[in-house]
């Protein structure tokens, strides 16, 4: 799964696939991909998801920093330590944010100094290509790649989904996902959302 830090939809995402773990034989790997970099210099977006993507920037370049650093294992914890900060106690995005992250998964405290330069946005740019690219450049965060029982690779965006299914109800939501995603041709599926992410 590809996720940006800061985006919530994808928090909720990410917590269904650790549920989805539980009850299917299915093993998670996390990858980052950043909103602020897919959206840079685009034309018209609205003034309110602007001043979002301007501090998105920090999160995820301190995540890739971590990656590169240190690997593809450390970002499950990294991403739990940054995501439990900022979609559930609301806390600011900052160094302090980044900090205390970072110690509570053991990792350098100097991977903070990642999130206030532009060091690792190529790698960014990388992650962003190797994520969309079976999905499609327009899209965004969430972003899973399957394989397919055929070896073929089914990758999709979403799902877009909130509460966070638990228990069977995850199995179950993982099965009908790959069933759509799956399916040869399928492309779209879709609602006009009626609530707000819900991170609980």
């Amino acid at each position: 799964m590809w996720f940006d830090p800061k985006c919530p939809w994808a928090w909720i995402a990410s917590r269904w696939l650790l549920e989805v773990e539980q009850v299917r034989d299915v093993e998670v790997r996390f990858h980052v991909l950043s909103l602020a970099v897919l959206n840079e210099g685009r034309e018209g977006l609205e003034e309110w998801y602007r001043e979002w993507l301007d501090t998105a920037w920090g999160p995820a370049r301190g995540a890739i920093a971590a990656e590169q650093k240190c690997g593809n294992d450390v970002l499950r914890g990294l991403y739990t330590a940054l995501g439990g900060r900022i979609h559930h106690e609301k806390a600011s995005i900052g160094r302090e944010l980044y900090l205390s992250a970072l110690a509570e998964v053991g990792l350098p405290l100097e991977l903070a100094d990642a999130a206030d330069n532009d060091e690792y946005d190529q790698a960014l740019l990388a992650s962003n290509q190797e994520g969309l690219g079976p999905v499609g450049e327009d899209l965004g965060t969430p972003a899973i790649h399957v394989p397919g029982a055929d070896g073929e690779l089914v990758a999709f965006f979403g799902p877009v989904v909130t509460p966070i299914p638990r228990g069977e109800a995850a199995g179950k939501l993982w099965d009908g996902v790959l069933l759509v995603a799956g399916t040869d041709g399928f492309f779209e599926l879709k609602r006009a959302r009626t609530r707000r992410p819900t991170a609980d």
